[in-house]
């Protein structure tokens, strides 16, 4: 049985033209660390000020990328299907762009999970089966990524992976 509905973002709804490699170039300069991947584990370890710097050009970076952003229809018309469930995104993305998709897109949630309440997909489910008091396992969870489909098993989440 499913009881709500939980997006992954880029990729998955969306996807941002981002060149990655420049971007933890970027990452590194301020850092003062070569090795910044995976950014999951990296950024928890950082100092509050090093962290907010980081987030300010994830920001930035993503901003510029949305005036380019390309819309995943096979993710798009899944939202259509499921527009009556109680909904939930969860993302790496930030705030900001979360916003400007949202409007942009008239589109809407019921929860809401960026990169600043959690770093960990695992996490991010937790959350919003906390929130919209939903099982885990009455959750399906649509991502594009082989990440997206290890959390869901993990956590006994059902999963549909969408085409990119």
């Amino acid at each position: 049985m499913i009881n709500a509905v939980v997006f992954d973002l880029d990729g998955t709804l969306i996807n941002l033209p981002i060149d990655y490699d420049k971007l933890f170039q970027q990452f590194s300069k301020v850092t003062r660390n070569k090795n910044v991947r995976p950014l999951t584990k990296t950024i928890p370890k950082l100092d509050a000020n090093v962290r907010k710097k980081i987030f300010e050009i994830w920001d930035k970076t993503e901003l510029e990328a949305f005036t380019h952003v390309i819309v995943n229809a096979d993710g798009m018309a899944l939202y259509e299907r499921f527009r009556k469930e109680p909904k939930a995104l969860v993302t790496m993305q930030g705030k900001l762009l979360v916003q400007k998709f949202l409007n942009r897109f008239s589109l809407s949630f019921d929860c809401t999970v960026t990169r600043e309440q959690s770093l960990d997909r695992i996490e991010q489910l937790k959350i919003v089966s906390e929130k919209l008091k939903v099982s885990i396992k009455n959750m399906l969870f649509i991502g594009n990524t082989d990440d997206d489909l290890s959390a869901a098993k993990k956590l006994g989440c059902q999963f549909l992976k969408v085409k990119t």
